[in-house]
């Protein structure tokens, strides 16, 4: 499981300024609010829960769906909140990047248990009856479709 990164504010302590200045001396006394680093940490947390939870459901569509588990494993893998997004699934790698992988002993697309795998230049092909955006690298093309409605919820989230 990933562990949860927190953004974590800190307040510097206040200090005592001081101007000199030809007609005199001016004093001043800067302080922080002292709830300032409480509220900040909890809005950050907060809106990145948002990101992560909402980057996973307009993912869903872009994902290659034909069990269910690799879009599941998004929700699995992922801590909200952590600022990462890890998909669990075994496959999910091969399935990203998207290009079949064979057995360096057979060729075949079948392993051996603990066997590795070459990549080969044959792209997969992708089911797209039931998520029609399905296809690779679905990340990078959720994000260039709906970076825009992620930002502009974020925002919406911090000012409320």
């Amino acid at each position: 499981m990933a562990n949860q990164r927190r953004v974590y504010v800190e307040t510097p302590r206040g200090r005592i300024v001081n101007v000199h200045h030809r007609d005199g001396t001016i004093s001043m006394e800067l302080q922080w609010n002292p709830g300032f680093s409480t509220r900040a940490n909890k809005n950050f947390n907060d809106v990145q829960g948002y990101i992560d939870s909402t980057v996973i459901r307009f993912m869903t569509p872009y994902t290659p769906m034909r069990n269910g588990i690799l879009y599941k494993s998004a929700t699995l893998g992922t801590v909200i909140g952590s600022g990462e997004i890890k998909q669990v699934a075994p496959y999910a790698r091969f399935q990203y990047y998207g290009n079949v992988m064979v057995s360096r002993i057979t060729g075949s697309a079948w392993a051996r248990n603990g066997e590795s795998k070459v990549i080969t230049n044959n792209p997969l092909q992708y089911d797209t009856s039931r998520h029609p955006l399905a296809g690779k690298m679905w990340f990078e093309r959720m994000k260039a479709d709906k970076k825009d409605a992620i930002l502009q919820g974020a925002r919406r989230f911090l000012n409320r």
